[in-house]
C-alpha cells in the first residue's frame, strides 16, 4: 500500500517544488507507518508478500481445489457518508461500510470474498486521519474473512479542501462455477428471509442530509430519544457485513439466491435476483424498521415510496431459499447473532409487471 501527501503551501521567492505545489511526502509516509499494524491484521494464508510493494500478491494456487473456479469482483464506495464522519471527526468506521458495500456484493452471488485494495482520497494528509480509516478498512475485511492486499492513498491539494476526503474499494471472490446463486435457480414457493440491516448502511445519505439538517434544522450533536444517541451518532452507525454469515448459509442449506439491499431499496434489488416469470410478494407488516427510517420519513414528510426507493428500510440481505431450508437458514442465522426472520414467497407473475411487491403495513 502506497501514499503520497500534499501540505505546504507555495512562499514567494521560493523554487518550484513537489512541497511548494501543496504535497508532503513525510506526511504520507507517516501514514504508512501508522496503518501499517492494521493492515497486518486484515490477512489470509494465501497473501504474499508485505507493506510497500507496487502491487498485492496472492497465490491463486489456492484455487485447485475448484473443478471450475469463477472469480467475482466487485468495487464501490459509501458516498456522502463521508461527510457525516469529516463533520464528526471520526474517521475509524467508515471503512467498514466500504467493506461491506463491496464484499456484499460479492457474496450476492456466492463468491467468498477473497482480498481488496482500497483507495483513499484526501485534500490534504492527515497521518493519523489516514491510519484511522484504513484501521476501518482492515477491521472490516476481518469481520468479511478477506485480505487487505494494498490500496493507494493519494493528496490532490489543488482539487480538495484541506479537510476533504474521498474513499472507495475493490474485492476479489471466487466460487465454484456450478455453484453460482442467482436468479435461474429460483422456483415457485421459494421463500424470501429477510436479515436486518444495522441502520442507514451507506445508501441515501444526500436525502437524509438534506432532511435532516436542511429541513429539519438538526445538528448532528442532538440528542434524539428515539434513536438513544446522538443524530451524528446513528448516521456513522457502521453498514453490517453480512459475507461470512451468507457463507455459512451456503453451506449448512440451500440457497437459491441471496439480494444485498442497497440504494434502490428492497424492491429494487430484490428484483435485480427474480427470474422473468416469477414474482416475489414482501409482507412489511413482518419487521418494523428501526426508529431512523421513521425520523427521516416524519422530519422531510418523505412519503413511503420516496422512503422504499431510498433507503434500506431495516432489511440489509435478502436470501431465498426453498421452504424445506427455512428451519435451518433461520437457526443457523440465529446462531451467528443475525436477525432474520421469513418476509415473503414466489410465486407465479402471471399478469404482473414488476418483479416484487410490497404489501401491508409495518406494525406500529
Amino acid at each position: 500500500m502506497s501514499a503520497e501527501s500534499f501540505e505546504r503551501a507555495p512562499q514567494e521567492g521560493t523554487s518550484a517544488s513537489y512541497a511548494a505545489a501543496g504535497v508532503d511526502i513525510e506526511a504520507g509516509d507517516r501514514a504508512v507507518d501508522l496503518m501499517k499494524q492494521w493492515v497486518k491484521k486484515a490477512t489470509r494464508p494465501e497473501v504474499v508478500g508485505g507493506l510497500g510493494g507496487f502491487a498485492g500478491l496472492f497465490d491463486a494456487s489456492a484455487l485447485k481445489r475448484y473443478e471450475r473456479p469463477l472469480l467475482a469482483s466487485a468495487t464501490d464506495g459509501v458516498g456522502t457518508k463521508v461527510d457525516i464522519a469529516r463533520r464528526m471527526g471520526v474517521y475509524d468506521t467508515i471503512g467498514h461500510d466500504l467493506v461491506g458495500m463491496v464484499v456484499d456484493d460479492l457474496v450476492v452471488c456466492g463468491a467468498e470474498p477473497l482480498f481488496m485494495t482500497d483507495y483513499i482520497c484526501v485534500g490534504k494528509v492527515y497521518p493519523e486521519r489516514v491510519a484511522a480509516i484504513v484501521k476501518g478498512i482492515a477491521e472490516g475485511c476481518v469481520l468479511a474473512g478477506c485480505a487487505l492486499v494494498g490500496g493507494e492513498t493519494a493528496e490532490h491539494p489543488g482539487l480538495l479542501g484541506a479537510d476533504d476526503f474521498d474513499v472507495a474499494g475493490a474485492g476479489t471472490g471466487v466460487v465454484e462455477a456450478d455453484r453460482v446463486l442467482g436468479a435461474d435457480r429460483i422456483r415457485t414457493g421459494d421463500v424470501v428471509l429477510a436479515m436486518a440491516s444495522s441502520g442507514l448502511h451507506s445508501n441515501g445519505y444526500s436525502l437524509v442530509r438534506h432532511v435532516l439538517f436542511d429541513r429539519a434544522g438538526m445538528s448532528l450533536d442532538q440528542r434524539v430519544e428515539e434513536l438513544g444517541r446522538t443524530v451524528g451518532e446513528e448516521l456513522l452507525e457502521p453498514t453490517k457485513i453480512y459475507s461470512l454469515d451468507c457463507l455459512a448459509l451456503t453451506r449448512t442449506t440451500d440457497v437459491h439466491a441471496f439480494s444485498h439491499i442497497t440504494g434502490g431499496g428492497l424492491a429494487n434489488n430484490l428484483a435485480r435476483v427474480i427470474p422473468d416469470h416469477l414474482h416475489a410478494t414482501v409482507d412489511r407488516s413482518t419487521w418494523t424498521p428501526g426508529a431512523v427510517f421513521d425520523l427521516v420519513g416524519k422530519a422531510g414528510q418523505v412519503e413511503r415510496p420516496e422512503l422504499e426507493k431510498t433507503l434500506n428500510m431495516g432489511v440489509g440481505m435478502i436470501a431465498v431459499v426453498p421452504p424445506e431450508s427455512v428451519d435451518v437458514a433461520l437457526a443457523t442465522l440465529a446462531d451467528r447473532g443475525v436477525d432474520a426472520w421469513v418476509s415473503g414467497e414466489i410465486v407465479e407473475r402471471g399478469a404482473r409487471t414488476e418483479a416484487v411487491t410490497l404489501t401491508g403495513d409495518h406494525p406500529a
